[in-house]
């Protein structure tokens, strides 16, 4: 199953909610809580990124705050392998490095354990970054910068939907490659 039929797809996008000027007027807020909500949905995407991941030799799975934690400790579970949270800074509680990341307005970072890749006793660990979406990208590809700079390899950045009218995967493209099961153009 490591690629889903057009029917599938169709059922994954359809599954997800869309929600008109959240959080400010004029955006589409997609909604994965209903995907969450939906056993065959979530069941369905859950085999299929197991079913793609399962042989590439993944150390650590990698989420981003918040709902990257979703997937990546569930797709974690699921491989046997470790899982690691990706978050905004002051969040951990342990010794942290950080990647800064440029916004439209502004600055800012994504942390994580100094430590975090210490366990899988390589000297460069194979890891999967995940997340719900791409958008603009600042925030995945500041999250590949960090783990590359924690001294792992981010073999991948893979993301449930892809807003490809953004072109945010075209920065992390550079760095990593990218796996989106689902694209909006």
């Amino acid at each position: 199953m490591r690629h889903l039929s057009e029917t599938d797809k169709n059922y994954l996008l359809h599954s997800i909610r869309e929600i008109e000027d959240f959080p400010k007027p004029g955006i589409k807020f997609k909604d994965i809580t209903t995907l969450l909500g939906d056993a065959k949905a979530f069941t369905m995407l859950m085999e299929h990124l197991v079913a793609r991941y399962k042989d590439m030799d993944i150390d650590y799975v990698a989420g981003i705050e918040s709902r990257g934690f979703i997937f990546g400790a569930a797709l974690a579970s699921q491989l046997k392998t470790c899982f690691v949270p990706i978050r905004k800074p002051g969040k951990l509680p342990y010794t942290t490095i950080s990647e800064k990341y440029s916004l439209e307005y502004g600055v800012d970072a994504v942390s994580i354990h100094i430590d975090a890749f210490s366990t899988a006793g390589k000297s460069k660990p194979n890891v999967l970054l995940i997340d719900d979406l791409i958008a603009t990208g600042g925030t995945a590809t500041a999250a590949v910068n960090l783990i590359n700079k924690a001294g792992a390899h981010c073999i991948e950045a893979c993301f449930i939907l892809n807003l490809t009218f953004l072109q945010g995967d075209l920065d992390i493209k550079k760095t990593t490659p990218v796996y989106s099961v689902l694209e909006v153009l």
